[in-house]
């Protein structure tokens, strides 16, 4: 259609949501389908929050707040970056959008010329890329793999660093390889940021909360404090207190910045949902106890994926430090043919074959930028778990030469 923007066919619809919907067409049509490509817990809202989001109703707090969050909220967002990250902001330094993925969108929008480049790590958050392009930028993808435990290496960033260069964008843990990186990682590549002060970091840290066997995360403005007055530290509720439906994410960063994100926001969506603002205040300021029963369950979860994964044949599945994915290589499935007659030319080939011939919905590779790998979910239940692990290995053991 001719009307349809320019800028709208530099970009693609999110290939994760993509497999979720097929994955639920097929269990409409009655098929048995077991889906590990939905980034989200597979249980309620803690009750506490919940009874929050229904007291916020019944007291009317129902209208339009602040384009960008209610006070309460900002207040308890700056004693939760001091609390667990040892960073201070006043609430003139704080946004909160419709989820991270807003936020994340807003600051491109606000910062973003034409020509200006985005260093991401690849494997990368599917949607990263896209809103770079749609906000003008241009993206600077740095590959790092099963080499290097899936991250990047101070040698990568500093070669990418152009004068162009506007945003470093970080994520850790990773979606979708559940990479964490300790705080030595991380101040190899902040020591490389402290030479280049034309560049910006941009941290996503929505799995802060789900680190695995003693890992420690970090943020990078927590790490090297030189970087505090160019770092938008991103965050949000959803993954942690299982609030993915609520669309509560935020940031802090530049008081300049955070204007800036905020006239953005003021003319596309203004507030985000009042009621979900005052189910987050209760999030970030009640009991946190549940948080460690949250990382036990996931961490259990990730333990039997990586061990049945591995048990497959051509799987190669690394021990992630967090987050609810793992990152497979399938490097030596690639050019073999199913037992259903399909050739697996690449890993985008093997997840439409598994869906097909297994009902096992996973994420291909090359949706995040690194192939031949998939991405599976493992945010769901044991059972759900080991019966599409069965199935992968399966499938893979009717993997044949070409």
């Amino acid at each position: 259609m001719t009307f349809l923007s320019a800028t709208l066919a530099r970009v693609k619809p999110s290939p994760t949501i993509a497999v979720t919907t097929k994955a639920a067409e097929m269990k409409a049509a009655g098929k048995d389908v077991i889906g590990l490509g939905a980034g989200e817990p597979d249980f309620d809202t803690p009750e506490n929050i919940r009874a929050a989001g229904i007291r916020a109703i019944e007291e009317g707090k129902t209208r339009y707040t602040a384009v960008d969050g209610v006070p309460e909220l900002k207040q308890a967002i700056c004693h939760k970056f001091a609390r667990e990250n040892g960073l201070t902001y006043d609430p003139s330094q704080v946004t909160v959008g419709t989820g991270g993925k807003q936020v994340l969108y807003n600051a491109f929008m606000a910062t973003l010329n034409p020509g200006d480049e985005v260093i991401i790590p690849a494997p990368y958050w599917v949607s990263y890329p896209d809103m770079v392009l749609l906000a003008g930028g241009t993206p600077v993808v740095v590959p790092a793999g099963l080499e290097t435990a899936f991250k990047i290496t101070a040698e990568q960033l500093e070669a990418a660093i152009t004068p162009k260069t506007k945003w470093f964008l970080f994520n850790s843990p990773s979606n979708p390889t559940g990479a964490g990186y300790s705080w030595d990682e991380l101040k190899a590549l902040t020591d490389v940021l402290m030479r280049h002060p034309h560049v910006w970091v941009l941290t996503d840290d929505m799995y802060e909360h789900l680190v695995f066997d003693g890992f420690e995360f970090c943020t990078p403005a927590q790490v090297e404090p030189g970087l505090y007055d160019r770092t938008l530290t991103v965050n949000g509720v959803s993954k942690a207190y299982a609030m993915t439906g609520w669309r509560i994410g935020y940031a802090a960063g530049p008081k300049e910045l955070i204007g800036a994100i905020r006239k953005v926001q003021s003319q596309s969506t203004s507030n985000p949902c009042s009621i979900s603002q005052y189910a987050a205040v209760e999030a970030l300021t009640g009991p946190q106890d549940y948080l460690d029963g949250n990382k036990a369950l996931f961490q259990r979860r990730r333990d039997l994926v990586v061990s049945m994964l591995n048990a497959a044949k051509g799987v190669t599945c690394p021990v992630p430090e967090g987050a609810f994915y793992v990152y497979p290589d399938i490097s030596a499935c690639i050019g073999k043919t199913s037992a259903g007659g399909t050739l697996i030319a690449d890993d985008e080939a093997f997840a439409t074959a598994l869906l097909e011939e297994t009902g096992v919905a996973v994420v291909f590779g090359a949706a995040f930028g690194l192939s031949p790998n998939f991405r599976v979910s493992y945010a769901t239940s044991d059972a759900a778990l080991e019966e599409a692990c069965r199935r992968i290995q399966t499938f893979c053991d009717g993997l044949t030469e070409s």
